[in-house]
């Protein structure tokens, strides 16, 4: 094993290997390693439709050899410590590894231990996530009777901040199609205090929630679980006229305590456990107070070291953490690289914060939401062409391309390290 390369990868990922592999189109030349000790790849945004029953999980698997790319070294192994003022990285088995140019991209982890009781909880009996294992999570829903089926999300930032919602429209639609929609109170709490950040999404997605009956419930913060007696404890973190609220029926059944307390029967639990960027990532030198990798927004370049650059769900970006913003952010990094190497100086793209959710809103049916750092609707042009319809409005075209287009697209272009 070699002990330096000219650009070293951290994480073997979407945004790892899909850059790499971009960087190797534009010149075959590059001496490129990347470090990733995991022996699968995981197309994760089909594990919404999984914990549906309507995705097979195997298909979303490669073994992690199938998408390196031809002419990097995979170096199967831990990176541990970084010491970027010695160009260096410290890795589990094969010791310091030293570059030219970084570009760090190791996704984030779950940390069960942020909320009290869901370590015990995840995963048993009807607690679930589509974040750990989303065959659990559809032998949950179609086995579920009567009674709350409760969604929600963390405080800390998530892969695909759409995805707690996607699943518990999933699941409404299953219950209603299976007769159980009257015997059911579908939950759907938020920390956050709107639905969707984006206006014309915002609009689609009420009405969506007003066609099940779906309770919702912003300024929820989930903080304890106690899943052998099937009660979830949230925070109310709103103020004045945006405190928690109990329904005068109260057919939740929830119990409140002092002035922000309240606790919540469930029946079934599905939720986005916290999240946080890796251990190694947070304790070094690389990150923002908040523990995120600091980088500029615009560049993906480190603010403190001109050869480091990240990006994916690791990344200090104020816009969601999905493989599609990953896309747009890729050309970005490629271009800055290949500038700095040829003419000591970065190139001129610019990553205006784009990402896109496809919010299934039930089977056969999504809305596209697209948007920048702004949380202004933007729409892909050429997709709009090829629809020839708007995308904030719910249509299974946009589900076919969920569950067919996407990927397609992921395995055979991303993966290979073409724009799209």
């Amino acid at each position: 094993m070699k002990s330096h390369y000219q650009i070293l990868v951290i994480g073997g990922g979407t945004g790892g290997i899909m850059t790499a592999a971009n960087l190797l189109s534009k010149n075959k030349s590059l001496d490129i390693g990347i470090i990733e000790p995991a022996d699968w790849h995981y197309y994760q945004p089909a594990w919404t439709l999984v914990g549906a029953g309507t995705y097979d999980f195997d298909k979303t698997k490669r073994p992690m050899s199938s998408v390196m790319p031809n002419g990097a070294e995979w170096i199967k192994d831990y990176a541990t410590i970084f010491k970027p003022e010695e160009n260096t990285v410290e890795t589990k088995e094969n010791g310091a590894i030293t570059y030219d140019f970084l570009i760090v991209s190791p996704g984030l982890v779950m940390d069960t231990s942020l909320i009290e009781g869901l370590t015990e909880s995840l995963g048993k009996g009807v607690v679930c996530s589509n974040y750990t294992d989303p065959k659990h999570t559809w032998d949950v829903i179609k086995n579920f009777k009567v009674g709350n089926a409760v969604f929600t999300q963390p405080t800390t930032p998530i892969k695909c901040g759409g995805a707690p919602q996607k699943i518990a429209y999933l699941a409404a639609d299953y219950f209603k199609k299976n007769g159980l929609k009257n015997k059911t109170n579908v939950v759907f709490a938020t920390p956050g205090s709107v639905i969707f950040g984006v206006k014309e999404i915002r609009e689609s997605l009420m009405q969506v929630i007003s066609r099940y009956g779906i309770h919702f419930k912003p300024f929820y913060a989930p903080i304890k679980i106690d899943g052998e007696n099937q009660i979830v404890t949230f925070k109310g973190v709103g103020t004045g006229e945006n405190k928690c609220v109990i329904n005068e029926d109260n057919e939740l059944r929830e119990i409140m305590s002092g002035e922000s307390i309240i606790e919540m029967p469930f029946d079934m639990l599905h939720l986005a456990p916290p999240q946080t960027a890796p251990k190694f990532v947070k304790e070094s030198p690389l990150v923002n107070e908040a523990g995120w990798l600091d980088v500029d927004k615009h560049t993906l370049q480190h603010n403190k070291y001109a050869n480091i650059f990240g990006l994916g769900d690791v990344a200090a970006l104020p816009t969601a953490k999905t493989g599609a913003a990953i896309r747009k952010q890729v050309p970005v990094v490629t271009d800055n690289i290949l500038q700095l190497i040829a003419h000591s100086k970065k190139g001129n793209k610019s990553y205006n914060g784009y990402s896109s959710c496809p919010l299934v809103t039930g089977y056969g049916k999504m809305i596209l939401a697209e948007f920048d750092y702004d949380n202004n609707f933007i729409p892909d042009p050429k997709l709009k062409q090829m629809l020839v319809f708007n995308s904030e409005k719910e249509h299974w075209r946009l589900w076919m391309l969920k569950k067919y287009g996407l990927p397609y697209l992921y395995w055979n272009k991303m993966m290979k390290g073409k724009e799209v």
